[in-house]
């Protein structure tokens, strides 16, 4: 356990540098583009009405009329004095009273534009939240090209995605900042989001809605690939999981098949089939465990089959009580599934 711990200590360091990050004013797609513009037009037309404000509070502290003595032969002297300042606030009125109808009419547009996409080719993808983790499955009109995966998200650029976005158990929100803005998911409905990844890239994306002790544990990653690597990484998922080629990994697989694991979790090709955890027929194609928490290395990976709740506490997935022979064979069996 010790080693595991310094394993920990030594990979989080180098994840959190290289990880990717979440940005929503470097858009990678038409519809954050279309956010960010929005963005930045309320940001110019806030700032304006920020300075205007000011400036006029700093010129009414200097130009404050001085306490004087007046009569009823300054009645008119007064009006005529109170005629600017009139001017000023009904021109403020009618300036604000614009700059919201602009706001709003660009808001309208922006949505119009955010649904705009056209979905000819697109890729389906079921996303499910679930405490705390995303289940990802890619729809296909024919059931035996059909393959789940967890917590990683691959599309090609340049072709239109369509997620179906749903709840498991409490409400949660999809967040892509650098692809889309959010989307609540509120159990026993089902949501569509839509976007298109111009730029290759590695997009981190974030639960945004409180939804349990470990909300800001519930990370994914958006890997936008080149659609021939696309198609590649597909069909590759489409795979079930090797054999284990050396004796290490057959017994690693063994241990698998006679432990608890199997309750929870499916390995496509074994007799693993559960769906209550996520798909670990390809685990070792991912870059991270446990919804973005650690880097997918071996330290990490055993840390977590023994004690999952020292990383990340609450989740559902219980302590595994392994001898240190059966977890590094359990660990290269693991490993071994690309």
């Amino acid at each position: 356990m010790r080693r595991v711990a310094i394993a920990l200590a030594i990979s989080l360091p180098a994840f959190a540098a290289a990880a990717p990050l979440q940005n929503a004013l470097r858009p990678a797609g038409p519809q954050a583009a279309h956010i960010h513009d929005l963005w930045t037009l309320m940001l110019i037309m806030c700032t304006a009405v920020f300075v205007a404000i000011f400036v006029a509070f700093l010129i009414a502290l200097v130009r404050a009329p001085r306490a004087t003595e007046r009569t009823l032969a300054d009645v008119g002297v007064i009006r005529a004095e109170e005629r600017r300042p009139t001017l000023v606030v009904s021109i403020a009125l009618a300036l604000s009273a614009l700059g919201l109808i602009v706001l709003i009419v660009a808001s309208v547009l922006t949505d119009r534009a955010l649904a705009a996409l056209p979905l000819k080719d697109g890729v389906v993808i079921q996303v499910t939240a679930h405490q705390w983790w995303w289940e990802i499955v890619y729809d296909d009109n024919e059931p035996s090209r059909v393959f789940r995966t967890a917590n990683e998200i691959h599309v090609p650029v340049g072709r239109p995605v369509v997620l179906k976005l749903k709840s498991d158990d409490v409400i949660h929100s999809f967040w892509v900042p650098n692809l889309h803005g959010k989307k609540d998911l509120v159990p026993g409905h089902e949501w569509t989001l839509t976007f298109r990844a111009d730029e290759p890239g590695v997009y981190r994306g974030q639960c945004a809605e409180f939804c349990g002790h470990q909300h800001a544990k519930m990370a994914f990653f958006v890997v936008a690939q080149e659609p021939a690597e696309y198609e590649k990484w597909a069909e590759a998922q489409r795979q079930p999981a090797k054999e284990p080629s050396n004796d290490a990994q057959k017994r690693g697989q063994e241990v698998f098949l006679s432990s608890p694991c199997i309750m929870c979790h499916t390995i496509e090709g074994t007799l693993a089939q559960a769906r209550m955890a996520p798909d670990l027929t390809h685990l070792a194609s991912r870059s991270t465990i446990a919804a973005g928490t650690l880097p997918n290395t071996r330290g990490n990976l055993g840390g977590w089959v023994l004690d999952p709740h020292s990383s990340k506490p609450g989740v559902a997935m219980p302590p595994t009580a392994l001898s240190a022979a059966d977890l590094q064979a359990l660990l290269a069996y693991l490993e071994s599934l690309q």
